[in-house]
């Protein structure tokens, strides 16, 4: 078993709460191989995840004994307190879901099995001998894999609920060009003569596995798979509290979307009126994209960038309106071998030998990089946004290590990568009109993903300049296309995922209006208090949920 390295200035004495954690850790980790990758657990990474029913099955059982073993535990201080509070609201969130059928048979453009098989190999070393085996041994797994998701799939066309016919269709390609996207990892393993047959033999089995699995998609899931995108009120408000990490009323957070996008584009527009003569936002959007300045022509110069701006934020905002860990001033960005068009973060396994590292998928295609869009996004997932966050429990002696390692709601962290955004601004890091423009294109973005989400999934009735009659896919590309700059082929891909991932869109916007509220609220009851304060407070409470968030915020 992994064990994470207390620091020598341990303050706390493990409880039995924390125990409680540990177990129900290190049980999900060797439940689900994949998560235990992705979390820094070694010892699984040979296996791959079994996503039958019967492992699914498994999973729920594991939340629901560890709820009943937090019955019991005694609390011995206020760190138990907020762990107990957070996995009570977590762990019953995701069995509620697991028990109306949602978390089998999974089937999306990001956050489905096929996505988890394909991209763990992205976090894996090759460095070593036994790094590279490792690496192999994963790869000849993956056929059993697939034939476990088609288990959970056929288990689903049994029982439901339907899967969307979008959804099978884009996964379905996605299948095809996996094992590509797995060989990009594997240059030093190829390279090395005892190992590159048996690599070559388990991706050509590999990728004979995904292209059957592709076929089973289209012949036979496709058949039972609906036409209509969204899920329908009744299962939407399963999805969005798990996300968000907390209740709240759909019809208020749509109506509150709106508001938020006219507040939005009157920034923007004030800017634009200093950007073009006509003063109109599409049109100050298209001339930033022509202007030199904000233009890398290759995607390594792009990573480049993105790696000096990173470390610009870490440099400057360190002592000052946050507290940066000496251990977290390390944060590499990179290349992911998929193409997506999604920048993201992965956090740093629990002795930092492997750090944090935000990556680019670059979308096929892509030859020019606008920096005013992206300068926002490098502090969404790195200084102040999901570096310091994650990174920030990490290193915290006083946390369990499902704390540390496990503890992620949307609505809390993408909630804080969103304030984070906000906050550069107001400190004067995005003072260029560009870059200013490009931090509110973004946070109009999530703010109409929160209208779209709702819209569609609760099947409201859409606004009258769409048309009117109820929200669609149609209808919602024609809103995101007027609502933000973005590439075509990555907006695409953004509405596909919403159209298949219900709840997990709005969760930053909602969790950024939390965030704001829960700092307005500290700062008046604290006058003493200054930003530095009211980050330093919240981010020592770690990974938490929403709900617990504001209450602790509020004590």
């Amino acid at each position: 078993m992994t064990t994470i390295p207390a620091p020598e200035d341990a303050r706390r004495s493990p409880t039995a709460v924390d125990a409680v954690a540990e177990r129900h850790l290190y049980r999900l980790a060797t439940l689900d191989p994949l998560f235990a990758t992705e979390v820094g657990i070694a010892e699984h990474d040979h296996l791959l995840t079994d996503f039958s029913a019967a492992a699914q099955a498994g999973r729920r059982a594991a939340a629901a004994d560890t709820l009943a073993a937090l019955g019991v535990a005694p609390i011995a201080d206020h760190v138990d307190a907020v762990t107990v509070a957070t996995m009570r609201a977590t762990l019953t969130r995701e069995i509620a879901l697991a028990d109306a059928g949602e978390s089998t048979g999974v089937c999306n453009v990001i956050a489905s099995p096929l996505q988890a098989i394909r991209d763990i190999f992205d976090l894996m070393a090759t460095d070593t001998e036994e790094q590279r085996e490792v690496f192999v041994e994963r790869v000849a797994g993956i056929p059993a894999c697939l034939e476990s998701v088609v288990d959970g799939l056929e288990h689903r066309r049994r029982f439901g609920p339907p899967l969307a016919r979008r959804q099978v269709e884009r996964v379905a390609e996605q299948a095809v060009g996996a094992a590509r996207a797995i060989a990009a990892n594997t240059s030093s393993i190829a390279a090395d003569p005892a190992m590159s047959h048996s690599l070559r033999r388990a991706l050509d089995a590999a990728d004979d596995a995904f292209h059957r699995f592709a076929d089973h998609l289209r012949s036979d899931v496709l058949h039972d798979a609906q036409v209509a995108d969204g899920v329908g009120r009744d299962r939407y408000v399963l999805h969005l509290p798990v996300y968000l990490g907390a209740d709240i009323d759909p019809d208020e957070a749509y109506h509150w979307a709106f508001d938020r996008l006219d507040a939005i584009v009157a920034e923007q527009r004030t800017i634009a009126a200093d950007l073009v003569t006509s003063g109109e936002v599409a049109e100050a959007l298209e001339h930033l994209d022509t202007l030199p300045q904000y233009q890398i022509n290759d995607r390594h110069a792009f990573v480049a960038w993105m790696q000096e701006t990173s470390d610009a934020a870490v440099a400057g905002l360190a002592g000052r309106h946050v507290e940066i860990p000496e251990r977290l001033t390390r944060l590499e960005c990179r290349l992911a071998p998929s193409a997506t068009g999604i920048i993201y973060y992965t956090q740093p396994t629990a002795d930092l030998s492997r750090p944090g590292r935000m990556w680019w998928s670059v979308p096929p295609g892509q030859t020019v990089f606008h920096t005013w869009r992206e300068k926002t996004t490098v502090y969404h997932e790195g200084v102040p946004g999901h570096h310091l966050q994650l990174g920030s429990s990490i290193v915290d002696p006083d946390l369990n290590s499902w704390r540390k390692l496990a503890s992620f709601t949307s609505g809390h962290g993408e909630g804080w990568a969103l304030y984070a955004e906000r906050l550069m601004a107001e400190l004067g890091w995005l003072d260029d009109p560009g870059d200013r423009m490009g931090m509110l294109d973004g946070q109009r973005f999530r703010a109409a993903r929160v209208v779209v989400d709702i819209g569609v999934h609760c099947g409201l009735p859409a606004p009258a300049s769409l048309g009117g009659g109820v929200w669609d896919a149609e209808k919602a590309w024609v809103f995101l296309n007027n609502s933000v700059a973005m590439d075509a082929a990555v907006l695409r891909f953004e509405l596909d995922r919403y159209l298949g991932w219900p709840g997990q869109a709005p969760s930053y916007a909602l969790g950024q209006r939390v965030w704001e509220q829960a700092r307005t609220d500290a700062l008046a009851a604290h006058p003493d208090w200054t930003l530095k304060d009211f980050h330093t407070r919240a981010l020592v409470l770690g990974g938490v949920t929403l709900d617990v968030l504001s209450a602790e915020m509020a004590r």
